[in-house]
Formats: C-alpha cells, sequence, structure tokens
C-alpha cells in the first residue's frame, strides 16, 4: 500500500465503503463488487474455455446501491491516472468517461430481452477490438491475451510443483509459498497434524457438495495429494488461502485449486444484513450473479473445523490474465476504463433492477459531471491518506516491509 497511492486506494476499500455511506443514492440496489477499481478486472475462461473479460474480484462483494461500485472505479481512473502522469483535468476527464459509458450502457442492457441480457459478455475479440486503433495498445493486449490463453494447468503445475520419488508435490517457496506438511511437522505434535489432515478431508467433502451436481460428479474423481500455503495480493495479504493438488488417476491427470479465505465484507456494517450460508457462500453467490460466466470450480467450505473460518475454492490461474494499466497511454486507459465500465454496468444489470438504474440516468450528462467531480475530491482526499500512511512508516509508527 505504500508503493503509490493507487496502491493504497487497492488496499482500502475499508476506508472507502466507510466514506461513501454518508454520500447520497437513489435506493435502488444490486449486487455490487465492493472493491471495483479498475485492476480488479481481467480476463479468465469461462467453462466452455472461451476467453472472457469481466470483473474478477468478488472478496467484498455485498447487495448494495449501485453507485457505490461506480463511484469507486471513477475514483481509481483519477487516482491510477495521476499515478500514471496525467494532467489533473484529462483524470477528471476519464472519471467523466467511466460515468458516460456506465450509462449509456446500463440504458442498452434496460433495452434488452432478459434472456439476452442474460447471455450477453465481453469476449477476448470484442476486448481486442476495442484497442484497434491504437497499434501500441493493441499489442500490449495481444500480449496478455496470449499469456492468459497459455496460463494452463499445465503451466500451474509446471511452475508450482515438481516430481520427488515419483510423486508430485508443491514446491516450497518461502514466504510466497509453504508446503501445508512442512508447517504441521515442524509447528505441531503428531496429534496435532492427523487432526488437521482430517479436518481439510472434510472442507474438501464440503466444498464438493457446495457445486452443481455436474461438477460434483467430475471432483468426486479427484483426490488431495498435497497442499500448501500461499501468500496473496494486495488487498488480502493477511488473509489465509491455501492451494490443493488434486489427482485423478495418474501424475499426469491433476489439476490446482486454491482456497482463499472470505471475511466480513467491508460493506456489510452499512448495509441491512442479508442471510448467506457464510461469507464464502456470499462471495461465490455474488460472482456467479455478476459474471457472465464463472469459474467451473467455484465453490465454498467452512475451512478446518477448529478454526471456523470460510473460504470459497477456485482454480488458481488457469487461462487469467491481466492488464497494466501503467503501460497504457492516455487514449488507452480511456479505452480500458470503457470496458471495465461496461462490465461493471452488465455485472449490475444482471443482478438488480436494470430498468430503476437507467430510468434515473435517463440523459444523464449532469450525473457525469457529479460523479467527476466526486471522483477528483476523493482522489485528493486519497492521496492526503496515502502521504499520512508514508509519514507513518517513516517515523516508525507503522512497520512496513518491502520485496516480499
Amino acid at each position: 500500500m505504500a508503493a503509490s497511492a493507487f496502491a493504497f486506494l487497492r488496499g482500502s476499500a475499508v476506508v472507502m465503503a466507510a466514506d461513501l455511506t454518508s454520500t447520497p443514492v437513489t435506493g435502488i440496489r444490486t449486487m455490487l463488487s465492493g472493491d471495483a477499481h479498475l485492476s480488479n478486472f481481467g480476463i479468465f475462461a469461462s467453462p466452455e474455455r472461451k476467453l472472457i473479460f469481466d470483473v474478477n474480484d468478488f472478496d467484498e462483494c455485498y447487495p448494495g446501491p449501485w453507485e457505490w461500485d461506480l463511484k469507486r472505479l471513477a475514483v481509481s481512473a483519477v487516482v491510477a491516472g495521476q499515478d500514471r502522469g496525467f494532467k489533473l483535468e484529462d483524470c477528471r476527464e476519464l472519471a467523466k468517461h467511466v460515468a458516460k459509458k456506465y450509462r449509456k450502457a446500463i440504458t442498452k442492457f434496460a433495452g434488452m430481452l432478459t434472456l439476452d441480457l442474460w447471455y450477453c459478455y465481453v469476449d477476448a475479440e470484442r476486448l481486442l477490438k476495442a484497442f484497434s486503433n491504437s497499434k501500441k495498445e493493441s499489442k500490449i493486449l495481444k500480449k496478455v491475451v496470449k499469456k492468459a490463453r497459455a496460463s494452463t494447468e499445465e503451466q500451474s503445475l509446471e511452475k508450482f510443483t515438481e516430481i520427488v520419488d515419483g510423486e508430485r508435490r508443491f514446491v516450497n517457496n518461502p514466504p510466497l509459498m509453504v508446503r501445508l506438511t512442512d508447517v504441521l511437522e515442524s509447528n505441531a505434535v503428531a496429534e496435532k497434524v492427523e487432526v488437521v489432515r482430517n479436518d481439510l478431508e472434510k472442507a474438501w467433502l464440503e466444498y464438493v457438495g457446495s457445486v452443481e451436481m455436474n461438477r460434483r460428479e467430475l471432483l468426486n474423481r479427484y483426490h488431495i495429494i498435497d497442499v500448501a500455503l500461499r501468500v496473496v495480493g494486495v488487498g488480502s495479504v493477511g488473509t489465509r488461502c491455501f492451494v490443493a493438488l488434486l489427482e485423478a488417476n495418474s501424475i499426469d491427470d491433476e489439476i490446482v485449486l486454491q482456497q482463499k479465505e472470505a471475511e466480513t465484507s467491508v460493506l456489510e456494517p452499512y448495509l441491512p444484513q442479508l442471510e448467506f450460508a457464510n461469507h464464502a457462500d456470499r462471495v461465490v453467490i455474488g460472482q456467479q450473479l455478476m459474471q457472465s460466466a464463472s469459474d467451473a470450480f467455484l465453490g465454498w467450505s467452512r475451512g478446518f473445523a477448529s478454526s471456523g473460518r470460510d473460504y470459497y475454492w477456485r482454480q488458481l490461474r488457469d487461462m487469467k490474465g491481466s492488464v497494466d494499466v501503467s503501460l497504457l497511454g492516455l487514449k488507452g486507459f480511456k479505452d480500458y476504463l470503457a470496458c471495465c465500465a461496461y462490465c461493471l454496468a452488465l455485472g449490475h444489470a444482471r443482478s438488480g433492477d436494470v430498468v430503476g438504474i437507467s430510468g434515473y440516468l435517463d440523459n444523464g450528462k449532469p450525473f457525469d459531471e457529479a460523479v467527476a467531480n466526486f471522483s477528483v475530491s476523493y482522489a485528493k482526499q486519497t492521496k492526503q491518506d496515502y502521504r499520512t500512511l508514508v509519514n507513518a512508516i517513516k517515523t516508525g509508527r507503522i512497520i512496513a516491509q518491502k520485496g516480499i
């Protein structure tokens, strides 16, 4: 978070959630990503192996005012743009562009047949087309898509595992990845090791029971042969994350799934309490509602019985890719944000009252201006908060370690 103002924004969804509660809303609710900044969109494979571009982070998802997601995306455009070195007026135009593209997309979705809306998506080809008028950005996007296509299950196995005595297992790479057996055997008595292994088996069975029947039949052909602890990204550092190595018929028939801890959404304290089975169930439901296509292995479990924590399961990195916005020029930045705004609008349209939102926005150019004004103002506050963090680190009030 100390790396830049944008990195601070990415890691401080809880701060913005508290601030947004004092802003006006229409009262129309939809499923929210809860952390819809511009780096939480990316490429991934649909169950049919088609590359899709969409929102890809749902740790903070929760039903709430659609304006909150849109404002976070627009603010991230200003903060990231300023980090990129763009002029303030250009950054304001980026936020305004986000609001405009969101508004136009909502209007389009409100006029579609329900089933057509449900089947709507942005694939890799459409994403590339959005950048076709810029040679530099088009080249960058083609590399991202090519890398995503190559980021297969086989690549994950090659990168994160090794063959030892004829069996595959995770490679120890502390502190980023540590095999669970190594942690347990160095810090616990044999009886406790056995308890954890039993809890892991229970978590696996609960996860398998949480997915659809056809996926359940597929997963029942696998069994866990190794587990490792893994460090995850900016907003998730400190939460527990495991990767599980699963084998079916042979050493050549294996996959890697990730189990990521789900905690209370940062939005939850400020919104009406709703019934979900647990926090991981909330994440799974939110993702399935907002995304045009979701991970075939998406499911949940309560984690180790002795911990009482919730985990959602998904593929580790199968055909996933993201755009490094720091490489984009102003026009490319604008084109990328248009894609993000469109996908955010689609997620809201799929999970909420799209006609109601559209009716409110109407020909909402004043709305675009209001979002732009808010974004510039909040970006200024974000930079001030960021400087406060940096100063606290310099004076030793907060300990920070780089290079992990």
